[in-house]
């Protein structure tokens, strides 16, 4: 049994946040459960590579969700010198971490002069924009089935959905990471106007495990 040593914890609301590593591993664990790996991160790459590719200009990218970062550096490494990619994460302790003590993991995205991080709900964020996205990236909880916070759930449901659409400019994409597959969400994505697609991708390189990416692309006009 591996000998995890607990680093930093965090409280977010009920829940107790927890970054821990093992050598040269690093989770962050929400209470006792893996919500993010640095072994096991393929799929968060992916979404950053699936959403951006549907895009014809990705100027103005906004990432819900900061995690160890591996979004934000694919994210970086695809769009022009000239785009702004907005970072919105909820737990303040994570963007810290990101900075001080696991940015070697990626790199240190966040220095990057193309990064804003916005310390706050992802959800408010993308509701108070209007046409203002190239390309939505969410990797907010466990997808659409939220796990660590039951009010990420909202930014999934009827009026997430329509504040994403409403957000994002005309040709815009949406990209959404999910733990496991939700009929219900795909069918809520072309309910409000997405060509909807759903892939499978590996959890990590040659893994036959996979996380699901739900990819919806507005019409242009």
């Amino acid at each position: 049994m591996l000998n995890w040593e607990a680093v930093e914890t965090a409280r977010v609301g009920n829940n107790e946040f927890v970054l821990a590593r093992h050598g040269d591993d690093w989770v962050v664990r929400v209470d006792q459960r893996v919500l993010m790996s640095n072994r096991a991160h393929q799929s968060e790459i992916s979404l950053a590579e699936e959403g951006i590719a549907r895009a014809e200009d990705p100027e103005h990218v906004l990432i819900g969700g900061l995690g160890l970062g591996y979004t934000l550096r694919a994210t970086l490494d695809l769009v022009p010198e000239t785009a702004h990619v907005t970072v919105a994460e909820l737990v303040p302790e994570l963007v810290d971490w990101n900075r001080r003590l696991i940015g070697h993991l990626n790199d240190n995205p966040c220095d990057d002069p193309r990064c804003e991080i916005v310390v706050g709900d992802c959800y408010d964020v993308i509701a108070r924009a209007r046409r203002e996205f190239d390309v939505i990236l969410l990797d907010v909880d466990n997808g659409p089935q939220a796990l660590s916070q039951a009010k990420n759930q909202r930014l999934y449901g009827d009026n997430g959905t329509r504040a994403c659409w409403n957000a994002l400019a005309p040709g815009g994409v949406l990209a959404v990471w999910s733990a496991g597959p939700n009929a219900k969400y795909a069918q809520r994505l072309e309910r409000f106007g997405f060509d909807p697609e759903v892939l499978r991708v590996p959890i990590r390189t040659g893994s036959r495990a996979s996380h699901v990416l739900f990819l919806g692309s507005k019409p242009a006009r």
